[in-house]
């Protein structure tokens, strides 16, 4: 395990440890995100443990998450992001010292990994909190009212088409293929419809 106090080493661990964690927070429940940041992290504990560090620099590493987890809750909170980052940055690549308070990890290390971790965070987090702004395309809710066509005779059984989309669908009512319908309510994902009462004679 002496190959985890080398300062380098620990910090890419840290990294991935809290990248995982990040991840974990923006994609919860499946799991993998999860065990990779637990133990990450427990062999970044290790090393912090057991090298010499900054403790300002854990207390920032940790105030990073506050404003993550505000940006990821609505979407056009990038700046949040962005502070988010830059403390991860700045807390990481402080933590580990030498000579009392000077960063241990290399530079170009330093500079490498946290550049590729800000771009990935930037784009991934953003990409994230876009898509689940987004409403579900396939509401069936939203399909109450809409107006189609029926494509077979509709009676117990038939198929519609409605909202670009071919549905199964049924009626109260004998409606011939070829008819305008209204879809008045949904069971399942069966269209109830009438015969649309604004179709011409």
């Amino acid at each position: 395990m002496d190959f985890l106090l080398q300062a380098n080493v620990a910090y890419l661990i840290l990294l991935g440890g809290v990248l995982l964690s990040l991840m974990a927070i923006v994609t919860p429940g499946t799991g993998l995100f999860e065990v990779g940041a637990f133990f990450c992290l427990a062999l970044a504990g290790y090393a912090v443990y057991n090298m010499s560090f900054n403790g300002w620099a854990l207390i920032v590493l940790a105030l990073s998450f506050i404003p993550f987890v505000y940006a990821i809750q609505k979407p056009k909170r990038e700046l949040y992001l962005a502070i988010s980052i830059l403390l991860l940055v700045v807390g990481s690549v402080f933590l580990f010292t030498k000579d009392g308070w000077k960063p241990s990890v290399d530079p170009v290390v330093a500079l490498v990994a946290s550049s590729l971790l800000a771009a990935f965070l930037w784009i991934a987090v953003r990409k994230a909190i876009q898509a689940a702004a987004i409403a579900p395309s396939h509401n069936l809710g939203e399909l109450v009212g809409k107006t189609g066509e029926a494509k077979t005779k509709i009676g117990d059984e038939g198929s519609v088409y409605v909202n670009g989309e071919m549905w199964s669908a049924r009626s109260d009512e004998k409606i011939a293929a070829g008819s305008h319908v209204r879809v008045i309510r949904r069971e399942g994902f069966v269209l109830v419809v009438e015969k649309d009462s604004s179709e011409k004679s």
